[in-house]
């Protein structure tokens, strides 16, 4: 365990798949909702719902990765579900060793919405409600990303524990007919500088202004939901 190691944070809203994790050690994620591949030394389990009662809206579990990563459709992932919607749906089957409690667990007192978040051990192990684990440019983009994925576009998000991996401050990247347009923690390292200062109406209108630069942008199809 090192303090740069990477925890993503994954939603688990049904029974069935913690049970998954906890008696079969894996865990699927949607291949479109990181398209560029899992990269990551921990998974920690944020659970959901009213199925889990006294354990609901908080990261009460986490296991290391294996390593062991394949890609497979829903379908064959739980085959008794095979007329599902989403059968044809392609997700990656992550490997992870036998769950540990995180104790204190990582609390979610305003319901912050989120599909995961990607964080440090450092952070991970401290934490005790979901901000402590954002940084403060994380939390700056994260509040672009939900605004501009409500409105279909799009994008793709790089966090600040991706920093060390990829080379740049947190940012956006909103897809475009001609290319993509980058938005920045860092001054100059992008189409639009995001800053703590920034006023969230005024950053959009630039973020808008960069896309229609770019012939517009590519959006979204039906809203993403986990099942």
């Amino acid at each position: 365990m090192y303090p740069e190691d990477r925890v993503l944070i994954g939603v688990i809203n049904s029974k069935r798949d913690l049970q998954l994790a906890q008696e079969e050690h894996w865990y699927r994620i949607p291949q479109e909702q990181m398209p560029k591949g899992v990269d990551t030394e921990y998974l920690g389990f944020f659970l959901s719902g009213a199925v889990f009662k006294q354990q609901n809206h908080g990261v009460f579990y986490y296991g290391r990765c294996t390593g062991g990563v394949e890609l497979a459709h829903r379908r064959d992932l739980i085959p008794h579900e095979a007329d599902h919607a989403r059968a044809e749906q392609v997700y990656y089957k992550v490997m992870v060793q036998p769950l540990k409690e995180k104790l204190p667990p990582i609390l979610n007192p305003t319901r912050r919405k989120f599909s995961f978040i990607k964080t440090t051990w450092d952070r991970f192990v401290r934490a005790e409600v979901l901000k402590d684990l954002y940084s403060d440019d994380d939390q700056l983009v994260d509040r672009i990303f939900h605004v501009l994925r409500q409105r279909g576009y799009a994008l793709e998000r790089t966090w600040e524990a991706d920093r060390r991996y990829v080379g740049y401050s947190p940012q956006l990247r909103v897809l475009c007919q001609r290319g993509e347009v980058v938005v920045s923690t860092q001054p100059n390292g992008g189409n639009v500088y995001l800053h703590s200062t920034s006023e969230q109406d005024a950053t959009l209108a630039q973020i808008q202004a960069a896309i229609q630069a770019n012939d517009g942008p590519v959006m979204l199809g039906l809203p993403y939901r986990r099942g």
